[in-house]
């Protein structure tokens, strides 16, 4: 847990830094354009209220599921494959997949957003490839093997993205 709470922080303050740097290379002048910040904050705000709908639901998700007996706070012991599960594994990643790119937006730098969060991003897909899945096979077993065969890691269909942002409703106890 500690490793990927330093993990974004590396990746956004080296997003900013970053970008700030090759924006001062590439697009001089860009940080005293009123209406590219403007629209730029606009974009990040929407996308940001992605990103927390997304987590908020999934998080409910996995509460009200994910859980038998006392567990500390976000953690599971149980695989979940209800609500929008049934449609990918990783719903919630797919929101995180999007944060640097709305941080990007709302800070404002142009470099950050069409260079450093799509590298982000991709280093967010190689992990859950390499550390998140493994990890899950090791804690579900045989039961998220066949899982990861008939369900996909993201799903973008309609009745997908319809499930991936219908209310949730908390966990009631």
């Amino acid at each position: 847990m500690v490793f990927r709470i330093f993990m974004w922080i590396v990746m956004l303050l080296g997003g900013i830094i970053g970008g700030y740097y090759l924006d001062n290379i590439w697009f001089k002048g860009i940080h005293q354009n009123f209406l590219f910040h403007l629209v730029s904050f606009a974009v990040g705000v929407f996308l940001l209220s992605v990103v927390m709908r997304i987590s908020k639901n999934t998080g409910r998700t996995l509460a009200r599921y994910g859980r038998k007996g006392e567990l500390k706070r976000m953690e599971t012991n149980v695989l979940v494959k209800e609500g929008v599960y049934r449609y990918m594994r990783h719903p919630m990643h797919l929101g995180l997949l999007l944060f640097p790119l709305s941080f990007a937006f709302l800070t404002g730098s142009p470099s950050f957003i069409l260079i450093i969060s799509p590298a982000e991003m991709l280093l967010m897909l190689l992990l859950i490839k390499l550390i998140e899945e493994p990890e899950a096979v090791r804690k579900f077993g045989d039961e998220y093997r066949e899982y990861m065969k008939q369900v996909p890691r993201f799903c973008f269909r309609k009745e997908c993205l319809k499930e991936l942002f219908k209310k949730v409703r908390p966990n009631k106890k």
